[in-house]
């Protein structure tokens, strides 16, 4: 189960293990001032129990804010803690068509009141009261610190929930079990106050993105709130301030280890720990330093009337400088304060000094703030978010945060994002959102989102570029020179173009031959004829051109570029005409040498052939056998 005092209780386990023995710097929860925010709870049947009665928002699930509904209430005959999923008893709370929604009663007690929500949401139910089981005043019913195994169904809950007396929920019980129809209205339009026609409310927040589920949960609500935020600032609809817990040292403890490490002013402000270990990682007083400048960003962006600039600042550093990457640092804020077109010399002045032994203005006014006055109590869990001076309980989801900032507004005043329901932005037109651009090719990196501008590079005629979106967007693969040259160098002069765009081994940006630079920015022409030395013959006369080079030769001569000489245009005539008659004449002389070759091989062939046939009439010779002469006669 889960008590009011629990969210302070983990701030103080979290700064102890940062800490160590210097948990005596945080205020105990006994004098810590919370104030449990209701809703009216009024029966309306029976007439033995009818009335009206406060209940204690659950600091999960998604409360209507702003409305009222209406529902039977159900007592299950088994598993009435509701640790257990009600499927298990063949139990469900699903309303039949045209009948009221079940609001299902579950006793306190054995596990978390978030898994008593959850468990009955499963089963059909539409809202559910949770009967406490001693008698005390109402407390807030908050969610447990999320795991592995919590933090599934946690971000799960859409039903609103609430915690009753336990005087009343014997009343409620016992008229349900005798078989009475028990009807509730749950109101929530109290809830938060609604005065006029200008909502103000605040964030209470960090810039820590390591410290598990609870913060992946709030950097998730900021980027999908971001866009109806900053529609509701530029309108004067609202008015929103961030605002970033610190805890001090005590002062015998300001030269130790822990404090040095983990806070900044001399031990006046001090966060814990990230990764809690001190021997690695980023320490507790970089989390301090990032808040500091978050909060200046805010204050230097308002005085320019742009406050909602914070939201962008704060998704982008997020998006771009996380601590897992190593580049949670001062180098990659002040990259994202320049891409928004703020002063970062005026965020600068307005940190201050870290190492100074005296207060931060604005940090001690932080520490003031978390004081709860009025009506609102001490902030004491992070994330919250007060609206019009009450605590928000529920779900830090879009549309739950924003149906209760619009039941802020006075009745007939609420903006049109209220009345619709349907947040549309246009931020790529004001500074193309701060994303990466291309005014030549007009290819930008700025989407238009229903949950704010993203900046993402961008895909065009199936040519992707890559970069992180903000700063460089490059093309990349086969056909990335056809889109603004691949993004690399080109140029035109005198009816001759030069590109460094190749798009070879992925595409790269080299310059063409006759240039150097980086391929990119810039390709200068090389004088060949300074540089490397061209046209260097006693004859020869260089002239440097656009990407080349021209060499001629003085008086009558004729350059030979291969052997880097000068030669007579006549010499080289002459010496071709007489080439050519020696190639004619040593034709005709091995033509004429080959004639008579074969002639005299014809004549002694002819001559041996009739020497060996004389001879044969007279005696056989030695390679051939012995013929008989008439052989038909003999056979005759």
């Amino acid at each position: 189960m889960q008590f009011p005092e629990m969210g302070l209780l983990r701030s103080v386990l979290a700064l102890c293990l940062g800490f160590v023995v210097v948990c005596l710097a945080v205020v105990p929860p006994a004098v810590a001032k919370f104030v449990v925010e209701k809703n009216s709870l009024t029966v309306v049947s029976p007439e033995s129990i009818k009335g009206t009665h406060d209940s204690a928002i659950g600091n999960f699930g998604i409360p209507q804010y702003g409305g009222s509904m209406a529902g039977t209430a159900v007592y299950p005959k088994e598993n009435t803690k509701g640790c257990k999923g009600f499927d298990e008893y063949g139990i469900s709370f699903k309303s039949k068509i045209g009948a009221l929604p079940s609001f299902v009663v579950v006793d306190r007690g054995d596990c978390f009141f978030a898994l008593k929500v959850w468990n009955a949401q499963n089963a059909g139910a539409s809202a559910v009261l949770v009967a406490d089981n001693i008698e005390e005043a109402l407390i807030t019913m908050d969610s447990p610190e999320e795991d592995g195994s919590s933090s599934k169904y946690i971000e799960n809950i859409t039903i609103p929930s609430a915690l009753i007396e336990k005087s009343f929920g014997e009343k409620l019980k016992k008229a349900i079990t005798s078989g009475e129809m028990v009807n509730v209205n749950l109101d929530w339009r109290e809830a938060v106050p609604h005065p006029d026609d200008r909502v103000e409310y605040q964030l209470w927040t960090n810039s820590n993105d390591e410290c598990g589920v609870k913060c992946d949960m709030l950097m998730e609500f900021v980027k999908d709130f971001k866009g109806a935020a900053q529609i509701l600032e530029k309108g004067g609809f609202t008015q929103f301030t961030p605002h970033y817990i610190t805890w001090y040292c005590p002062q015998a403890f300001t030269v130790s280890k822990q404090c040095k490490s983990q806070c900044i002013n001399h031990g006046r402000y001090c966060a814990p720990d990230p990764e809690q270990d001190f021997s690695k990682g980023y320490e507790g007083k970089d989390v301090v330093l990032e808040n500091l400048r978050q909060l200046c960003v805010f204050r230097v962006a308002n005085e320019g009337k742009r406050p909602w600039v914070w939201w962008d600042y704060v998704t982008d550093f997020q998006i771009r400088c996380p601590m897992r990457k190593k580049k949670y640092n001062k180098e990659c804020a002040e990259t994202v304060i320049a891409s928004l077109g703020l002063d970062s010399k005026k965020i600068e002045k307005c940190m201050g000094d870290p190492n100074a032994d005296s207060d931060n203005p604005l940090l001690k006014e932080e520490q003031d703030a978390q004081v709860g006055k009025g009506t609102r109590g001490d902030v004491t869990i992070l994330p919250t978010l007060v609206v019009n001076n009450r605590q928000y309980r529920g779900k830090l989801e879009k549309g739950a945060v924003l149906k209760a900032i619009c039941s802020g507004f006075e009745e007939t005043t609420e903006p049109d994002v209220c009345l619709s329901g349907d947040v549309e932005t246009n931020e790529c037109l004001d500074n193309n959102g701060g994303c990466w651009q291309d005014k030549t090719a007009n290819i930008t990196a700025c989407k238009d989102t229903f949950r704010g501008r993203v900046c993402e590079c961008p895909l065009v005629d199936g040519v992707k570029f890559k970069g992180d979106g903000y700063s460089s967007c490059e093309a990349s693969g086969p056909g990335r020179c056809k889109i603004n040259n691949g993004g690399c160098w080109y140029d035109s002069q005198d009816g001759q173009s030069f590109s460094a765009c190749l798009d070879i081994d992925g595409g790269k940006c080299e310059c063409p031959p006759g240039f150097k630079g980086d391929g990119v920015k810039s390709c200068k022409d090389v004088d060949e004829c300074k540089e490397k030395k061209a046209c260097q013959c006693p004859e020869c006369s260089c002239k440097n051109t656009w990407g080349s080079y021209e060499c001629t030769c003085s008086g009558d001569l004729l350059y030979i570029r291969d052997h880097d000489t000068c030669i007579s245009k006549r010499a080289t005539e002459v010496k071709s005409a007489w080439a050519a008659v020696w190639v004619i004449l040593i034709g005709l002389a091995m033509a004429g040498t080959g004639a008579y070759l074969v002639y005299k091989y014809r004549i002694r062939s002819y001559m041996d052939s009739e020497i060996r046939a004389i001879m044969a009439q007279y005696m056989p010779l030695d390679s051939q056998t012995e013929v008989p002469n008439h052989v038909s006669e003999d056979h005759a």
